[in-house]
């Protein structure tokens, strides 16, 4: 499976600010034992994702831009990656779907694959958190 240590590290960043109040990198990554160099990377990706916000100066902070129950799993996987797929055979143009009828072990991968999205997409942080 796809999901990385990356999405992990995502994860466990939206779920330290949880309590909507400000949190600095440095008390995220010692609360949730992360490594402050993939701290800064994946933060930015949230940002620009539009899931947290930051502000710079003594009184900054990061903090969430959304209720954690407007926002789900998926949204944080998908700032931080691409689609999370459970094979790369997924993402690529697989050489044995070219077949008449194509690969039968990536048409049932495609099933499950959907599955995947579809509960991300239904677990709201709020529920998790």
């Amino acid at each position: 499976m796809l999901l990385t240590r990356e999405n992990d590290y995502a994860i466990r960043m939206m779920r330290s600010m949880k309590d909507g109040a400000k949190h600095t990198v440095k008390d995220m990554c010692r609360e949730e034992e992360i490594p402050e160099a993939f701290a800064y990377k994946i933060l930015r990706k949230l940002q620009d994702a539009g899931l947290v916000g930051v502000e710079r100066g003594a009184s900054g902070g990061c903090y969430l831009k959304k209720p954690l129950e407007e926002m789900d799993l998926y949204d944080v996987v998908t700032a931080v990656d691409e689609e999370p797929l459970i094979m790369t055979c997924l993402r690529e143009t697989c050489s044995r779907n070219t077949k008449a009828g194509g690969c039968r072990v990536h048409g049932e991968l495609v099933k499950i694959q959907k599955v995947l999205v579809e509960e991300l997409k239904a677990r709201r942080l709020s529920d998790l958190f």
